[in-house]
């Protein structure tokens, strides 16, 4: 039988680097744990530190401050009464190999009792762990209070042969450390630290619940919540009981604890299991981008943003999710109508602004567009107008909202979708300036989805934002597909060659025009060296411009078509 325990599964939101609120946070949660009468509380990986401290890692000091946080720690929950088991950075003691663990380790009674390193570092996509540490080898169970611990770290549990038909490691962790264990397992840990993307809590809950069958083994699994750069880390913190069914559930986008009973394997319920129904993977968006906001904003030190409103879908979603994220009375919206802004641009604006409850000026730049014009008569003598001039126009207005952000302490919102970014359909210094890019991994048919849901229980995007047939209103009677194809066309073949990589010709037998196939493509090409300079964005779909996706800006590659 097993021995009987209260375990807490905390799921916290840390700030890289900030080892004195980190731990001063985590002593928190270790009191609420303790007042819950837990005698383990579990945190995610790399809890100290916060993930992923990237190139921090090769600082010294970095590494000494955390040890000194760390021994800190150890101290406050002796004094509270508690055992943790927390993830760490830890120095690899041999002279060969990189120099750092990712580690995890147990303490109680104000020292460290067992110390394990995560073995399966993952280089792929927003990853690089193997950059900075040495993985680890060997079993790590340990025995605490009666109860046989089977500690692993994020990636170590997505190496299932049983579930992946192409694994991307030699080993399974999971399995070794069975095989080796010179007594029985009786509870299998995981800290994670797991960012969000579309259709991944389906994919993990497969995961825990075939581990848990497969070994006849309950599972714990706490992961990092919050946003950090571009990742957003949604919690969803579980525990399963050996049958892979859920006993104990945290709520995902926000710090929480729950407790699980080892005694009867039963828990706390406080949110829905990650596994969302089609229909529900709209909202989970709608939360990550809320939490990706909030906190980049925050954490970089701002309170306040603002946004240019030009009466669109884009601008109309960034505004909302900011004033969610932050509160409408920290959101300025401006509208910057051009000669060529229709007035129902401009009412729409007004009106979302006055929807949301945040501050709303009007800045009109014809006037700066004609001296722009004037300047450059000289030099544009007898060249005809093309997209030059409505480039000036997007860059007036990235001028002009700088100016604000500066003057106000504001950091500045950008409104490009992933649809526009893909394709180059945006002005470098104009309208990519920025601070953040909201909603930059989000295909023009997801922000009208996400428009909608906004909009579930009152309007809060005009309707009429929504309806309209879309244009940047940078030339006269200038529609988007004008120049784009329709964007449920255009959102399908950049899904196909930027998230399932697809070839040419794989899209094209998929029923898109030839053409059309080559021409987007070719647009995702040239416009390297735009997204290279764009601010950085929030990840939620399974490859989004950024860290994740490293293409070469000058190269010479051109896909060989087949007929």
């Amino acid at each position: 039988m097993m021995a009987a325990m209260k375990i807490a599964l905390i799921q916290y939101n840390p700030v890289i680097g900030d080892f004195a609120g980190n731990i001063a946070r985590i002593a928190d949660w270790l009191k609420k744990a303790r007042a819950a009468d837990c005698q383990l509380a579990i945190l995610p990986e790399l809890a100290v530190s916060g993930y992923p401290p990237q190139d921090l890692l090769e600082r010294p000091a970095f590494l000494d401050d955390q040890d000194r946080a760390f021994a800190q720690m150890v101290a406050t929950a002796h004094g509270i009464g508690i055992g943790v088991v927390c993830g760490l950075v830890t120095r690899n003691p041999t002279p060969m190999g990189k120099p750092l663990h990712n580690s995890g380790v147990l303490f109680a009674d104000g020292e460290v009792l067992f110390t394990t390193h995560k073995q399966l570092l993952p280089t792929y996509d927003v990853f690089d762990e193997a950059r900075y540490f040495e993985p680890g080898s060997g079993s790590g169970t340990f025995r605490y209070q009666g109860l046989r611990l089977g500690v692993t770290i994020c990636e170590d549990i997505w190496n299932d042969t049983s579930l992946f038909p192409h694994p991307l490691y030699a080993t399974d962790p999971v399995a070794a450390m069975l095989a080796q264990a010179d007594t029985p397992v009786d509870l299998l840990i995981n800290l994670a630290a797991s960012p969000f993307n579309l259709g991944k809590g389906g994919i993990r809950h497969k995961i825990f619940a075939n581990l848990c069958q497969r070994h006849a083994l309950p599972l714990i699994y706490v992961n990092q919540v919050g946003g950090q750069d571009s990742l957003i880390f949604d919690g969803g913190s579980v525990a399963l009981d050996k049958h892979g069914a859920v006993v104990a559930q945290a709520v995902r986008f926000a710090e929480d604890l729950v407790v699980v009973d080892t005694a009867t394997w039963q828990g706390e319920i406080h949110g829905a299991p990650g596994r969302a129904e089609a229909g529900q993977e709209t909202g989970e968006v709608c939360e990550a981008l809320v939490l990706g906001t909030r906190d980049y904003v925050t954490k970089c030190g701002f309170s306040k943003v603002v946004i240019g409103l030009s009466g669109g879908v884009d601008s109309a979603l960034t505004a909302a999710i900011a004033s969610r994220a932050l509160g409408p009375e920290n959101v300025l919206g401006v509208a910057l109508p051009s000669p060529y802004s229709s007035p129902e641009s401009l009412e729409d604006a007004e009106q979302l602004a006055k929807n949301l409850g945040i501050d709303f000026t009007v800045l009109p730049i014809t006037g700066l567009f004609e001296a722009y014009l004037a300047a450059l008569a000289p030099v544009f003598a007898g060249a005809a107008e093309d997209v030059t001039e409505q480039n000036i126009q997007a860059r007036i207005r990235g001028n002009l909202l700088m100016a604000i952000a500066n003057k106000q302490r504001r950091l500045l919102l950008s409104t490009g979708n992933k649809s526009e970014n893909a394709v180059g359909y945006c002005t470098l210094y104009g309208d990519m300036s920025g601070g953040l890019a909201v909603i930059s991994d989000v295909p023009k048919q997801l922000v009208y989805g996400l428009c909608r849901h906004l909009n579930q229980s009152r309007e809060i995007i005009p309707f009429r934002t929504i309806d309209k047939p879309p244009s940047a209103e940078l030339a006269p009677n200038q529609r988007d597909e004008d120049d784009l194809p329709p964007y449920p066309v255009l959102d399908a073949i950049l899904a196909a060659y930027l998230e399932e990589h697809r070839s040419i010709g794989e899209i094209v037998a998929m029923g898109f025009a030839r053409p059309m196939v080559e021409d987007v493509v070719r647009r995702i090409r040239i416009n390297e060296y735009k997204r290279k300079q764009a601010p950085l964005g929030l990840k939620v779909t399974t490859k989004a411009f950024g860290q994740g996706r490293r293409y070469p800006t000058a190269e010479g590659y051109r896909e060989t078509v087949l007929p």
